[in-house]
């Protein structure tokens, strides 16, 4: 973080002092204690089950310089009427001291934080990036991983999360990026927007925020994407797999349940063997590469980087080898594109072992009147691409499976994991659900099951 004094902090935010103006912030803010270290400030946020209040003097024991809070404690602090607003004023203050740094917002229905990974990857490959731990993308996120920058930094990755209109662009009122990236749009959130169009319109204010010399990268996967190029006065980049875009892919191929492909733009062609799982990694592999050519990358390092680059977040297709059971963990988030590619990916794993596919599904949410059309759709796929066994857990709108799929509807995580009884050696599981299901749960306990039921659970 850009170094500033808590005077300085005040006066930004229109707070109360109640510590020494000259104390040095030199590190970015933290709202868990835990994680407080020399340098910081900690944010006193007050939740659902906690009062950020109560932690200020842990963090303080462990280095914080102060706390941002909206009342008196006993310890240095700057008092605001809100914490949140507080931090957005300052991340937009340092972002405009930083003007060497580039800025890349990323949004869409779904593979921003995948892409944030490929992207950190090859970015970091170039000078000092920054990008959000996790899935960092609402108005706490975006600011904390903007102030993790300092005059050093090259680059900062955003991801850019929303669920009502005008998110996106208060994000942007904060991050004011030079490049701006929309995936696509889907239907993840349906049920707080009520149409696509209305997300379109929403992720749409990522572009419009661009100045002249700004950047667009526009996904060619949905129709209303490609149209938010009429919103932007400055250059545009297209990517996808037709071959009308500026970044594409072709003569795609999946080894083991990743993507091969030949990557081309107008610097040429190279060839990509990526690393991640699943075909739906291609779009994210061309969003970040059209980013690489709209900041001049050589193509040779665009294509290597997409070719070692590992995803670092958790919970996103992780694989797990126990003992001749392969495990796919995708168990962090859900919407019925990333659930249509999962299960995609679970059939190629299961034919390349030559084991059978048992699919864990649990409730797609924030998908509205959409939500139970949209679950039994999934199901009939699960049916229509040769899924052996199809385990709902507590959601009824998956259907009751047609032709020769074997599908069981149980009630719990802790009933689900009956059927590890009746796995065999070779098998793949797929374990999928959204965030608020904590299937993450599952994974384990059914890596567990299999351990001890061969015998090896030490």
């Amino acid at each position: 973080m850009m170094t500033l004094t808590a005077g300085e902090i005040a006066l930004l935010v229109g707070g109360d002092l109640h510590c020494d103006p000259d104390l040095l912030v030199s590190k970015a803010p933290v709202f868990d204690s835990r994680l407080a270290t020399p340098g910081c400030f900690f944010l006193a946020l007050q939740g659902e089950l906690n009062d950020g209040h109560d932690f200020v003097a842990d963090a303080y024991r462990l280095g914080s310089v102060f706390s941002l809070t909206t009342r008196i404690i006993d310890g240095p602090c700057i008092i605001v009427k809100d914490v949140v607003h507080a931090l957005s004023t300052i991340a937009g203050f340092v972002r405009g001291k930083l003007t060497n740094l580039t800025v890349i917002g990323i949004t869409g229905s779904q593979g921003k934080t995948s892409t944030k990974d490929l992207m950190a990857h090859m970015l970091g490959a170039v000078g000092p990036t920054v990008a959000p731990l996790g899935s960092f993308n609402n108005e706490l996120g975006l600011p904390l991983t903007l102030l993790m920058c300092d005059d050093r930094t090259k680059f900062c990755i955003l991801e850019m999360g929303a669920r009502h209109k005008g998110d996106i662009a208060h994000l942007c009122e904060i991050a004011r990026p030079n490049i701006g990236v929309v995936l696509a749009v889907g239907t993840a959130h349906f049920g707080e927007f009520g149409s696509q169009l209305a997300i379109a319109q929403t992720k749409s204010e990522l572009i419009q925020s661009l100045d002249e010399k700004g950047i667009a990268i526009l996904g060619t996967y949905d129709e209303f994407t490609p149209e938010m190029a009429k919103l932007h006065s400055g250059p545009v980049l297209t990517f996808g797999e037709k071959n009308n875009v500026d970044v594409r892919a072709t003569d795609i191929e999946m080894r083991e349940g990743r993507p091969h492909f030949d990557l081309v733009t107008s610097a040429g062609r190279d060839a990509v063997g990526m690393r991640l799982i699943g075909a739906h990694q291609v779009s994210n592999a061309l969003a970040v590469a059209a980013v690489g050519t709209a900041l001049s990358l050589p193509i040779e390092l665009i294509a290597s980087s997409l070719s070692t680059a590992e995803i670092s977040s958790k919970w996103r297709m992780e694989l797990s080898e126990v003992d001749e059971l392969l495990i796919i963990n995708d168990s962090y988030n859900a919407n019925p594109a990333s659930m249509a590619a999962a299960l995609r990916t679970l059939i190629l794993f299961a034919q390349e072992r030559g084991g059978r596919a048992w699919a864990f599904l649990g409730k797609m949410h924030e998908l509205g009147e959409s939500g139970a059309s949209a679950s039994a759709d999934i199901g009939t796929l699960a049916s229509e691409i040769g899924i052996d066994h199809l385990v709902v857990i507590d959601s009824p709108e998956y259907g009751t499976g047609v032709g020769p799929m074997q599908f069981h509807h149980v009630a719990t995580i802790q009933e689900a994991t009956k059927f590890v009884t009746y796995f065999e050696p070779g098998d793949v599981v797929l374990v999928k659900a959204s965030r608020a299901e904590r299937f993450e749960l599952l994974a384990t306990e059914i890596a567990e099951r299999w351990l001890s039921r061969i015998g090896k659970l030490e």
